[in-house]
Order: C-alpha cells, then sequence, then structure tokens
C-alpha cells in the first residue's frame, strides 16, 4: 500500500520555504508530515499532505518543481526498538531504505515513511511480517 508523497526542488534562499507553504495554505492543503533537506544551494521538501495532486498542480502553478514519488508509511508499535526491528527486517532482504521520516497520525500513533528501492518487494516482506501500512484514507 503506497502513499502518494509531494517532492519538491527549493532553491536555498530567503523566504522560499515559506512561499511554498503559503501556497499549499492558500490551496487549502493540510501537510501531515514533512522533511527537508538543504544543501548549500538548494533543499529537497518532502510532504505527505491532505491532498497530494492538488499540491503539486498549485506548487507548479505557483513555479516551484513538485511531483508524486510513492512511499510506504508503516505502523510502529509503541515498544522499545520497533524501529530497530522494522530496518532489520527490511536490510535482511537486501532492500535499501533511500530516507526515511516520522509520520504522527493521531489516530494511528507512529509510523514511519519509507522511500526504499525496491517498493513492491519491501511491502510483500511487511505484510508477510504483519506490519501495518497507513492509507491514503487515514491522511485526510
Amino acid at each position: 500500500m503506497f502513499l502518494k508523497q509531494v517532492s519538491v526542488f527549493l532553491e536555498n534562499s530567503e523566504g522560499r520555504l515559506k512561499s511554498a507553504l503559503l501556497t499549499l495554505k492558500d490551496a487549502n492543503i493540510d501537510i501531515k508530515s514533512l522533511s527537508l533537506a538543504d544543501t548549500r544551494d538548494y533543499g529537497m521538501l518532502r510532504m505527505i499532505v491532505s491532498d497530494p495532486d492538488g499540491a503539486v498542480d498549485a506548487l507548479k502553478t505557483a513555479g516551484f518543481s513538485a511531483h508524486i514519488t510513492k512511499v510506504l508509511a508503516v505502523k510502529l508499535a509503541d515498544r522499545v526498538g520497533a524501529l530497530a526491528d522494522l530496518l532489520k527486517d527490511i536490510s535482511g532482504e537486501g532492500i535499501n531504505i533511500e530516507y526515511m521520516y516520522d509520520l504522527s497520525l493521531k489516530e494511528e500513533g507512529a509510523c514511519m515513511v519509507l522511500k526504499v528501492s525496491d517498493k513492491e518487494a519491501c511491502e510483500r516482506l511487511m505484510a508477510g511480517k504483519q506490519y501495518e501500512f497507513v492509507s491514503a484514507e487515514c491522511i485526510k
């Protein structure tokens, strides 16, 4: 079960992040989670939002480079070592985690958003080990 993540390329300049976030606010799009990675010249904003397709349209109209990336979001048990166990299961199958970040939803508890080298294999592996996924309906 994949979620649509909005990925936005941002120039690393004053006010650029604010402008992107105001664009989403004006489009009435709720940001559920985000991750911002930067270098000296640019940044990559990754977000789980209430309306991914609408977010990309609004951002492109405002002049941003934005696209959809499919990711997995996995619910984690509320116990010590839950994330370590998840990573052990994934890496034991030779699946590379390209990046990840936290997604906190009131109804779902703690979750991790994962971008992995082989989404389908990772989905099968986690389903076989009884991990629960976050659905798009939970994000609305």
